[in-house]
Formats: structure tokens, C-alpha cells, sequence
């Protein structure tokens, strides 16, 4: 009998160890970070875009394998040529009015308007372009890398950039 008490005493105690080691992991161990929007690293947006975007960088790298979320800011006007992406796009409009087109061909007045609050996706591939009004603020999150692929090569800004070398 006392070998018996003395096994589930044993046992039980196991358990709770392993339960506060646990419970450290949850409220000590794992990361928790937030990004108050006037403490952004705002930086030269990315070559991939046109020249007068800003970027925030606010969890993992775009550029690598694994989740990221970036916020970009473009001036009233801004455009995006037409373009694809390998992967889901998945956007969310902070600020401004983001203005998206599908198709192969930039006409502004075939877009829809994305205001501040409104999120929306497109699927990998689908030709898409962009111009906003007001200077506005989005939200990209998915899995990296995250690219930009332009239907025109002419109006791929790292080209232009290999251009004027």
C-alpha cells in the first residue's frame, strides 16, 4: 500500500511540474510584441516597387520562407503597374484609399475601391494593378517570399534601374 501511495505521489507530483513548466512557457517564454502606429520604422520602399513608397517592416522578413507583415505607404497618386505575385495576396487598407484592377491592362476606371477598414485578397497569378488616393497606408501579411512579378518588363522598376547604369 505505501508503495502504491508513494507511486501516485510520485506521478502527481510529475504532473505539476510539468504543468508549471508549461504555464512558464505560456506567460514567459513566448513573445509578445506591439506596434503602436507613430513607433514604425518607416524606410525607402522596396526596388521591387515605384519609387515613392515607404516601408514598415513589422514581423519576419518578406523576402525569406515564413510569415511576414509589412505595412506600405504610397502618396496621393501612387501607382503600381500591372503585376502578378506567386503567392496570395492578402491586404488590409489602414489609411487612405487603395484602388485595385484586374486585368492586363492599367485603366483606373475600371477599379474598385479598397477605403481605411477594408481588407481583401487576390489569388496567385491574377493580374492585378493599383493607384491610391490620399496618401494611404496597407497592411500585406501572408507566407514569404513575397514578390512582385510585373506584366511589362518596361514597367518593372528594377529594370529601370539596370537601365540607367
Amino acid at each position: 500500500m505505501k508503495i502504491k501511495n508513494i507511486s501516485i505521489f510520485a506521478v502527481a507530483l510529475l504532473l505539476m511540474t510539468l504543468m508549471a513548466a508549461t504555464q512558464a512557457d505560456d506567460h514567459g517564454m513566448k513573445q509578445f510584441k506591439t506596434f503602436p502606429s507613430d513607433t514604425h520604422e518607416w524606410k525607402e520602399g522596396p526596388p521591387s516597387l515605384p519609387p515613392g513608397a515607404m516601408i514598415a517592416v513589422l514581423e519576419g522578413d518578406p523576402s525569406k520562407e515564413g510569415p511576414f507583415v509589412f505595412r506600405i505607404k504610397a502618396p496621393d497618386g501612387y501607382q503600381i503597374p500591372v503585376h502578378t505575385h506567386p503567392k496570395t495576396e492578402r491586404v488590409t487598407v489602414i489609411s487612405g484609399t487603395f484602388n485595385i484592377g484586374m486585368g492586363e491592362t492599367f485603366d483606373k476606371s475600371k477599379t474598385k475601391p479598397m477605403p481605411a477598414g477594408t481588407y481583401g485578397f487576390w489569388e496567385t497569378g491574377m493580374k492585378h494593378y493599383v493607384w491610391v488616393k490620399g496618401e494611404t497606408i496597407v497592411q500585406f501579411h501572408g507566407t514569404g517570399p513575397w514578390k512582385i512579378e510585373y506584366a511589362n518588363p518596361k514597367d518593372d522598376p528594377r529594370n529601370q534601374a539596370k537601365a540607367l547604369k
